[in-house]
């Protein structure tokens, strides 16, 4: 009986995160990037922000996803495993000073997860096209059904996955749901030789692991932990996202003590591509503004933690007028903003 125990302990350890360097300046801003379901680290490559690329900045894998094998083929992962394994990365890697953490979505769903059990590595938080429920409060994606179904379904899903990645045509193919504009900058070759490479590096994985990582996610759900996270949360939502349900993204901003929602019109669940410009921008408004909160707070008094996200919220609408803070019931997409105080 112990040594089943111990087994399972086993089975349920993650070694740390290999790092993929975007930005190695030693400048006051520490960043970590973390990929979706089903990409890659490289990804950050093309579409990180400049504010990122100008700073000490690593971009980490989700749980199963190369490089970052499992111990075992599809070990199963629990909420605790990956949070303790991202936060060793981030002491290996940054010394255990607190970062930025910059989640698309499952790795935004992530980075919740990382801050709610560990506050201290954690300055700040951008999401993008994040969620909190890892089976979208009902409305979860293929994939994950098709791993329940009894017997079949690891089957199933494995042929799937090997289908999808086979070659660049499906696997764009596969992908295009994800913008809401099929003309928009995805087909430009800069987005094809960044998905080629991201097809490439899934090719390197296991489909097991990325099975295993996708039952985790939908069996996890931190809803109940986001009025514990008290650092500062930049939510971007795609009002045309076809991935994960806008609804819900409201409903994750709702929920946090301290957000910043920018909803933009027009958009998918690519922001960074789709809109990269204004989706820079708004993250770099959103640093600035933390990085001038921080140095007045440097004073011996400082201020408490409501009133200092107030003042974050208002120093990011002085350096970016599209960035809206997100009154009760209602969030202005970030071109009315544009339109409405141009």
């Amino acid at each position: 009986m112990a040594s089943r125990s111990a087994g399972e302990v086993k089975l349920m350890t993650l070694s740390p995160p290999p790092a993929e360097w975007i930005g190695t300046s030693d400048l006051a801003q520490d960043y970590v990037l973390i990929h979706g379901m089903v990409m890659a680290p490289s990804f950050w490559r093309t579409y990180a922000p400049d504010a990122v690329r100008k700073a000490r900045s690593a971009a980490y894998a989700l749980p199963g996803h190369h490089p970052w094998k499992l111990v075992e083929p599809g070990q199963l992962i629990t909420p605790e495993a990956v949070a303790a394994a991202y936060a060793e990365a981030i002491r290996r890697d940054f010394g255990g000073r607190p970062v930025t953490l910059i989640g698309h979505s499952t790795g935004g769903f992530v980075s919740l997860l990382l801050a709610s059990r560990y506050p201290e590595l954690v300055k700040s938080i951008v999401l993008i096209g994040a969620f909190a429920c890892g089976r979208f409060e009902g409305q979860e994606r293929l994939p994950a059904k098709l791993l329940r179904i009894p017997r079949a379904g690891p089957f199933l899903f494995r042929q799937f996955f090997k289908r999808w990645i086979s070659t660049s045509e499906q696997f764009r193919w596969g992908s295009v749901e994800c913008v809401f504009d099929k003309g928009c900058p995805w087909q430009n070759d800069r987005a094809v030789a960044a998905m080629e490479d991201v097809r490439l590096q899934l090719l390197q994985a296991r489909p097991e692991d990325i099975a295993a990582c996708i039952r985790f996610m939908s069996a996890t759900t931190i809803l109940a932990e986001l009025s514990e996270i008290r650092v500062p949360v930049l939510n971007i939502v795609g009002a045309e996202d076809a991935i994960v349900p806008p609804a819900h993204q409201l409903r994750v901003s709702k929920l946090l003590p301290q957000v910043q929602t920018v909803l933009l019109r027009n958009c998918g669940h690519l922001p960074m591509v789709e809109h990269q410009t204004m989706t820079a921008g708004i993250i770099s408004a959103f640093v600035d503004g933390m990085s001038a909160l921080q140095s007045k707070t440097r004073r011996p008094a400082l201020s408490p933690s409501g009133k200092a996200a107030s003042q974050l919220f208002r120093l990011m609408a002085q350096t970016l007028y599209r960035t809206e803070q997100t009154p009760a019931g209602r969030v202005q997409t970030a071109q009315d903003s544009i339109s409405t105080k141009a």
